[in-house]
């Protein structure tokens, strides 16, 4: 437990920094870097849904993903509502990793074996936590109940979407999407829960209101 631990933080000291220059940065550097992120996805998605039916409506899934992540970039919002999303779906992932693995306790469901009662209360509080702490350093003034209850919607479409990907790879008998990034195994494994937030979130934000109700 401690190695895995270990070469998830090694992984993410390099790719989080890495991530967050291009994000801001924007422009051609954002587009390629989704444009790659994309394309292994795929790929990993195609090895996990082989000849099954599910494998195209999946792949338009991914399209409608990215281009979601591409529209709240460059279209209308800015790079903090994308830094607003990845606090949260990954303190939800490492919260829920930490939990799981310390607390143990009874199963959340037989779909993802490895997912438990107690890393849910991981997630939410990690990621709670996190967006207290970094968020009013780097997005917002203070942190509002808005901010709260947006944490805990994205923090649970982030669950909902790494415990579809793991029922999935278990119909595939993978334990992993890949091996490209040490410590969490593919790019589906790295982003599973954040595939479905950012559509998630894209879709609520087409309601003026609710962009309002973000303060962001």
């Amino acid at each position: 437990m401690k190695n895995e631990i270990l070469k998830r933080i090694i992984s993410s000291v390099i790719l989080i920094p890495l991530s967050l220059f291009i994000i801001i940065k924007g422009s051609f550097y954002f587009i390629f870097f989704i444009s790659i992120c994309f394309l292994i996805a795929s790929y990993e998605w195609s090895i996990i849904a082989k000849k099954k039916k599910y494998l195209l409506p999946g792949f338009l899934f991914l399209l409608f993903s990215f281009f979601s992540f591409y529209q709240l970039r460059n279209f209308g919002y800015s790079y903090e509502l994308i830094l607003f999303v990845l606090i949260i779906c990954v303190f939800t992932d490492f919260g829920g990793y930490v939990f799981g693995k310390i607390l143990k306790g009874p199963k959340l469901t037989k779909f993802s074996p490895n997912k438990t009662y107690a890393g849910v209360v991981g997630s939410y509080l990690f990621s709670v936590i996190a967006l207290y702490y970094i968020g009013q350093k780097f997005l917002f003034t203070s942190f509002l109940l808005n901010h709260f209850i947006i944490c805990i919607y994205i923090s649970s479409i982030s669950q909902l979407g790494d415990i579809i990907i793991s029922y999935f790879k278990r119909v595939a008998k993978m334990k992993d999407s890949g091996r490209i990034i040490p410590g969490h195994g593919g790019v589906l494994d790295r982003i599973d829960g954040m595939i479905f937030s950012f559509p998630a979130l894209y879709l609520t934000l087409l309601n003026d209101h609710f962009l309002n109700y973000l303060e962001i």
